[in-house]
């Protein structure tokens, strides 16, 4: 498998499963309802602003990848829609795993060569750094989201 393929697939692991760790967000998030997701505990993020930032990340990258502009800001990155029902948490969910899938894809159609290219600008690094920091970040924040749904579910 070359790199390219290797990284669309890590990065589908994690939103999917089969990877090492073997925790993924799609059945991490299966049995967590709205209520939960918007839960505070002690002083962390919910998991509902958990999965929100996490995919803020996937969804300007993947606006890159389809052609358009680099438009995120870290400052936004935890400003999610409210969530007030079931509907509106599944949606969330649906759009981060609709994100993930599309981003897999992108990745696949590049080439070798644009790994090492630099990723809008040079500031940002190049596309495997960025790709890798993604897949790296969105693991960093699975582990919270793992370990919150356990906190709340300790509880019940």
């Amino acid at each position: 498998m070359d790199d390219i393929n290797q990284i669309a697939k890590h990065f589908r692991d994690v939103h999917f499963g089969g990877n090492w760790t073997t925790v993924n967000l799609k059945d991490t998030l299966a049995d967590v309802n709205w209520q939960q997701a918007t839960t505070k505990v002690c002083d962390l993020n919910t998991i509902a602003v958990l999965v929100f930032h996490t995919n803020y990340y996937v969804a300007a990258v993947l606006k890159v990848l389809e052609g358009g502009v680099l438009d995120a800001s870290d400052e936004l990155s935890f400003d999610g829609p409210a969530i007030n029902s079931e509907a509106g948490w599944q949606e969330l969910v649906t759009k981060a795993l609709r994100d993930a899938e599309l981003f897999a894809l992108e990745i696949a159609q590049l080439n070798e060569a644009q790994l090492f290219e630099d990723f809008v600008a040079a500031k940002y690094g190049n596309y495997f750094r960025n790709f890798h920091g993604i897949i790296e970040h969105t693991h960093y924040h699975l582990g919270q989201i793992t370990l919150i749904k356990k906190i709340l579910n300790s509880k019940e």
